[in-house]
Parts: C-alpha cells; sequence; structure tokens
C-alpha cells in the first residue's frame, strides 16, 4: 500500500458515501452490525468507520444502555460519517490509528472493523492494539475484500484503465482494497497478535447499480482511484470515467447492471 491511498480527502468522502456505499457497502455493513449486535455488547469500538455505513446500521441495534466509539484516522470521512448520523448521546466520534489506539486496555466488548484492515500499514500491530482494548473474551469483528476477479465491476473498472493508461496503469483497487484476501495470511496474522479463535467465512453478494455509469463513477471519484487518474492526466478524470463506464456497458447491458462482489468475514475471539 502506498501512503496516497490512505487520502481520502476533497470531494472524495461525499462520493465515496453517494455512490461507493450503496454500490457494494450496505450488504456487508448490515451483515457485520447483525453480527456486532447479536452480541449485546455494552461497549463497542469501531475502527476505520469511513462514512459510517456500518454506524448508521448498528446504532440502531445496540442497547440504550451501550456506549458506541466510532473512529477513523481520515478526519474528513469521520465528519462526514458524524454529519448522517442522527443525534446519539450513546456515539462519541474519535479520530484515531488503529496502530496505536488512544483508549484503556480492556475497554470493549466488540471491536468492530469494515473493509478497514487493508489500509493498515502493520496488520499484526492493528490486531494487537484491537486485542488490548478489548475485554478477555471480547470479539473481534471485521472483513476484508476478496481478490479482485471476484469482485466484477472493480476488474472491470481495473482492466478498462489499464488500456487507457497502458505504461502506468493505475493499480490501487487491486493493489489496496483487493490486496488482502490471503485467508491463511489473515489468519497468521491475527494468531501473531494473540487472537486464538479465528472464523473466517467468505460471503458473496450482489452488486446493483441503475446504469452502468453509477459504477463507473463510485470507483473513479469516490476512491483513491481519482488520485491516480488525477496523477497520471489531470485533465482526463472524466474521459477515464466514461472509458470505465462504456466497458462496463459493453459487458454488462447498458440499463440497470448487477455483479458479483465477495469478502471475508472475520471472527476473532480475544
Amino acid at each position: 500500500m502506498l501512503e496516497t491511498d490512505k487520502a481520502f480527502t476533497g470531494s472524495i468522502p461525499e462520493n465515496y458515501d453517494r455512490y461507493m456505499v450503496p454500490l457494494i457497502f450496505e450488504p456487508f455493513a448490515a451483515d457485520l452490525a447483525r453480527r456486532a449486535a447479536s452480541l449485546s455488547p455494552g461497549a463497542v469500538l469501531e475502527i476505520a468507520a469511513g462514512t459510517g455505513v456500518v454506524t448508521r446500521v448498528l446504532a440502531p441495534k445496540l442497547s440504550p444502555g451501550a456506549s458506541y466509539v466510532v473512529s477513523d484516522l481520515n478526519q474528513p470521512m469521520l465528519d462526514y460519517a458524524a454529519s448522517r448520523q442522527a443525534p446519539d448521546s450513546r456515539i462519541t466520534w474519535r479520530q484515531a490509528d488503529a496502530m496505536a489506539l488512544p483508549f484503556e486496555d480492556a475497554a470493549f466488548d466488540v471491536v468492530c472493523c469494515q473493509f478497514g484492515a487493508m489500509f493498515f500499514p502493520n496488520r499484526s500491530a492493528a490486531y494487537r492494539e484491537a486485542k488490548r482494548v478489548l475485554k478477555p473474551g471480547g470479539h473481534f469483528l471485521f472483513n476484508v475484500w476478496d481478490r479482485i476477479e471476484e469482485n466484477v465491476f472493480a476488474d472491470d473498472v481495473t482492466n478498462a484503465l489499464a488500456r487507457m493508461f497502458p505504461d502506468d496503469p493505475p493499480r490501487f483497487l487491486a493493489r489496496t482494497p483487493h490486496g488482502y484476501h490471503d485467508t491463511a495470511l489473515i489468519r497468521g496474522d491475527l494468531e501473531d497478535a494473540g487472537f486464538t479463535h479465528v472464523v473466517i467465512e467468505t460471503r458473496a453478494e450482489q452488486s446493483r447499480a441503475s446504469s452502468p455509469r453509477l459504477p463507473a463513477v463510485a470507483y473513479c471519484k469516490g476512491t483513491v482511484l481519482r488520485s491516480e487518474i488525477e496523477a497520471r492526466d489531470a485533465g482526463k478524470l472524466e474521459a477515464a470515467t466514461d472509458y470505465a463506464a462504456a466497458a462496463i456497458a459493453e459487458r454488462h447491458g447498458s440499463g440497470e447492471v448487477a455483479a458479483k462482489i465477495q469478502a471475508h468475514v472475520v471472527v476473532a475471539l480475544a
């Protein structure tokens, strides 16, 4: 992962929430929230919360007396998440680095993280921090994307941009969001961090959009892929988006489109 892969700034948070969240994140957020709520936690920490898609689903499922700390390394993403959330005295918003969580030992019953582990510079260190702030017997719940070939629209966009920029193809999607899919590696990283009981489930969903342009806009303007495109040619963002949309239309049709998305869901016991 490159340092720039973490730069969700400018208009990216808004476009991310507007386009990416309904396209690929909502079904997995519902799954993660259901799993977390089923544990009846009194204290929850969410790390790498992004624009708050899990927060919006999980908060109504928690008990009136629960506490819920929502954190992200990226302040613009966290600010956007807070702006989307109804007032809730149980929620505390906190800028925090997963590598060095600013919380006491054994403070939480559940730590959850939706599609954030791929961005951790040192995953074993982040997992040790998650274990440190969990109470004994607490649960660490997170998900990561499977390989890009199992996530069709992301693969379509990546292949299209490789044709458009053959000398220096933008590889953000394959490198980072879809770059941490080896379940043996994930299990090993968690065991290195001290987790002894790890269950990994591979889960497929459908990504749906009203037109082929929507996934193109989502990936090209709602992720750091935008920065990669503009770094290659500052004036080609619209052309790249159009090119990706045309590639999706050629493969999936010009009306409503649907394609497979797939992720690994991980539950680790502290």
